[in-house]
């Protein structure tokens, strides 16, 4: 079997530094808010290229806490709005729920899967006050593009790079776009703990000093509270996990690239459409996503042959049960890409030949 993500021997290449990592918490007594999330903020910031990185329990908790900071410091309000890709993964749009904001969905470019920066404007109102682009499956989304639109209209972007840990424009990782960046830190990431995890990336002051409070109860002293916060904090012992694997991280990166090339170079059934990708350094690669008329006949296929595949995501958030409010609305693009998308296996340690099984299964399927 061909596992789809092998999370065990991933993480056994750093046994001996993960065990050292864990030893070094254990032994400290210290174990909330100590020094490895304080060295794994200052590592993950200069990585990103940001002024701050702060660390929060998950990555749904990164952009609920970005969003909600704006509104203690008065920038956003109940009833706003936030535009946002409709085909992303739901806790996206949970983000601006929670905070009782209103999200706008836009439809995707069909071959990047990101947000098409020519349909966001036409959305744009007086109630408009940010922008939420996600960067789907390790590609960023047209920043350049994102970036004018809200210059040009006075907004807010935030990005929702959970998916994106080291991808770039031009040599700017994601992180370093928007005016505030969530990321995950789950097991499954392209940088991923060894449990829950998530980071918020920003270069604005204000903005970080009020994640902080609100992510601790609310305030920055034991007992003195700014804010009615949270509780939302990175562990001492993931930190140390992720200082471990962030070393790696660029290395990792390599390798899914060189497997996207070869799939894209060597896949040849053209029942199968391959992701949009320009051979650059950019796109890192979290998933490998190829879209198919028949995917459930194609993924039974392959399962046949001992290749595990998933699907990410089968239900667009317009028609999830939590909100069945949008069940109305006309968005066929996003539906088409939820009905078609496969996940191929991809991660640094496919061996070669597992890479060409893959191929050249795809390649007989009819």
């Amino acid at each position: 079997m061909i596992p789809f993500l092998d999370l065990k021997g991933m993480n056994s290449r750093y046994r001996k530094q993960l065990i050292d990592a864990a030893t070094r918490v254990i032994d400290s007594g210290w174990y909330i808010q100590g020094r490895e999330v304080c060295a794994f903020e200052k590592e993950f910031a200069e990585y990103c290229g940001t002024k701050y990185a702060i660390g929060v329990a998950n990555g749904l908790d990164a952009l609920v806490l970005i969003i909600r900071a704006y509104k203690e410091l008065g920038i956003l309000n109940n009833g706003d709005e936030i535009i946002v890709p409709a085909n992303t993964y739901i806790a996206t749009i949970l983000s601006i729920t929670e905070n009782a904001l209103i999200p706008v969905l836009v439809e995707p470019d069909a071959k990047t899967f990101n947000l098409n920066p020519e349909l966001v404007e036409k959305v744009i109102t007086s109630r408009t006050k940010a922008i939420l682009p996600v960067h789907l499956y390790g590609q960023l989304a047209d920043m350049i593009a994102l970036n004018g639109i809200a210059e040009k209209h006075s907004l807010i972007v935030i990005e929702d790079a959970a998916q994106a840990h080291g991808a770039s424009i031009g040599h700017r990782k994601a992180g370093n776009w928007g005016h505030a960046s969530g990321f995950s830190f789950y097991p499954g990431k392209n940088l991923g703990a060894l449990g829950d995890g998530g980071g918020i990336t920003t270069n604005d002051d204000e903005l970080a000093q009020a994640i902080r409070a609100i992510s601790n109860y609310g305030g920055h002293k034991k007992y003195e509270n700014m804010y009615q916060g949270v509780n939302s904090r990175l562990d001492e012992i993931q930190a140390a996990f992720l200082r471990v694997k962030l070393k790696n991280l660029d290395q990792d990166t390599a390798r899914r690239q060189e497997i996207a090339k070869e799939y894209l170079k060597n896949i040849e059934n053209t029942i199968i459409e391959l992701p949009l990708y320009n051979d650059s350094e950019e796109h890192v690669f979290h998933l490998f996503v190829i879209r198919c008329a028949e995917r459930e006949r194609l993924q039974s296929y392959l399962a046949d042959q001992g290749i595990q595949t998933l699907i990410h995501y089968p239900i667009p958030p317009h028609l999830q049960e939590a909100y069945n409010a949008w069940e109305d609305l006309n968005l066929p693009i996003t539906e088409s890409i939820h009905r078609q998308v496969l996940s191929l296996p991809i991660s640094p340690i496919m061996s070669d030949q597992d890479v060409k099984s893959v191929i050249e299964s795809i390649n007989k399927f009819e």
